[in-house]
């Protein structure tokens, strides 16, 4: 059993916005397990599904770079002591510097850079993490920095045929994906992405919280396959409302675009990066 420490319960309270008591209890009945806590406190209705859950604070930005002709890019998060260092424009440099560097050569040794600019600006500096996506056929890649640096998006978009990528309605349509990815945080593309551990320990926070305790097995059963339902929504790229036009699904607004352009779309996969995520 982990230590519950002050520090452990107000991380929780962080992640949760629960109750200090409500944090202490949960985490004794998880024996100190953070995840399991949060788990605990959503089947009580104490707090949400939120995406806290996986954020842990540091401060940094997401870099980007993609390069010519868009078939390749990679996001990097690089963490800093303080937010001041995280806004100094050499910092900034440094980092989409890094990220240019790591688009050419995923494996590249930015160790002497990441050196120098820890004797400049006087502080801590660490690379956390990079990845890089390449276009598999027709298609192009994207990215996408939110304001502050704190978000980054890269995403692959794949066409039947490579003159489509040359639209421009085919570049905004993969921008505006950037800016789905980037507010909405979906988790996969599709539903059939999402592992069966993951949909059974929704059914299971769901079948013990305290609102659903008692339901007959058949109502019960309708009402989880509702929220199933509601967590795909939530979660999967296709099957969120489509930002500019909440009423219209990602996979028609897909669908509409497509037939416009007389081409085939997928969305085949994207990365999120967000500073201070916990990394499994």
């Amino acid at each position: 059993m982990a230590e519950i420490t002050p520090a452990l319960v107000g991380k929780l309270r962080e992640m949760t916005s629960a109750g200090l008591m409500d944090c202490k209890n949960a985490l004794v009945e998880s024996q100190g397990d953070l995840q399991g806590a949060v788990d605990v406190l959503r089947k009580k209705g104490t707090a949400s599904a939120a995406k806290k859950a996986s954020r842990e604070a540091k401060e940094g930005v997401i870099a980007q770079h993609v390069t010519p002709g868009a078939k390749s890019g990679v996001l990097v998060e690089i963490n800093c002591e303080t937010d001041f260092v995280a806004k100094n424009e050499f910092f900034g440099i440094f980092c989409a510097d890094v990220a240019k560097k790591f688009a050419a050569d995923s494996a590249a040794d930015v160790e002497t850079d990441r050196v120098a600019a820890v004797a400049k600006i006087g502080e801590n500096i660490k690379i956390t993490r990079h990845q890089r996506l390449d276009v598999q056929g027709a298609g192009a890649v994207a990215a996408y920095i939110h304001t502050g640096a704190k978000v980054g998006v890269l995403v692959e978009v794949g066409c039947g045929k490579e003159a489509t990528t040359a639209s421009e309605d085919f570049k905004q349509f993969v921008r505006d994906i950037t800016l789905q990815i980037a507010a909405a945080h979906p988790i996969a593309v599709s539903r059939e992405q999402i592992s069966a551990e993951v949909i059974q320990r929704e059914d299971d926070i769901a079948r013990n919280s305290d609102a659903l305790k008692g339901k007959p097995a058949a109502a019960m059963e309708n009402i989880l396959k509702g929220k199933r339902e509601k967590f795909f929504q939530t979660t999967c790229l296709i099957d969120q409302g489509f930002v500019k036009n909440p009423d219209v699904t990602v996979k028609a607004h897909l669908g509409a675009i497509a037939k416009q352009l007389g081409d085939e779309l997928t969305v085949r996969r994207f990365l999120r990066f967000q500073v201070g995520e916990v990394l499994a």
